[in-house]
């Protein structure tokens, strides 16, 4: 999974992904992970989730940005 959030934040990096997003609008920038995979990894890698990495911040309910992005 360390390749779906490095891609994640290279599509924003380069501009095919804007802040803040969510679930389909990764899913239109990094094809070709699983359906789950889009709407589960943002909420399971957010900060405040306590076990995993805090890849994203919360911004509202199903919208995301970068951690440590401003």
């Amino acid at each position: 999974m360390k390749e779906f959030g490095s891609a994640i934040y290279a599509a924003v990096g380069s501009g095919r992904l804007k802040e803040p997003f969510d679930a389909a609008m990764v899913k239109e920038a990094c094809p070709g992970w699983a359906d789950r995979t889009y709407h589960v990894f943002l909420g399971k890698h957010a900060v405040g989730n306590g076990s995993t990495t805090e890849l994203f911040v919360r911004v509202d309910r199903g919208l995301y940005r970068l951690n440590n992005r401003k």
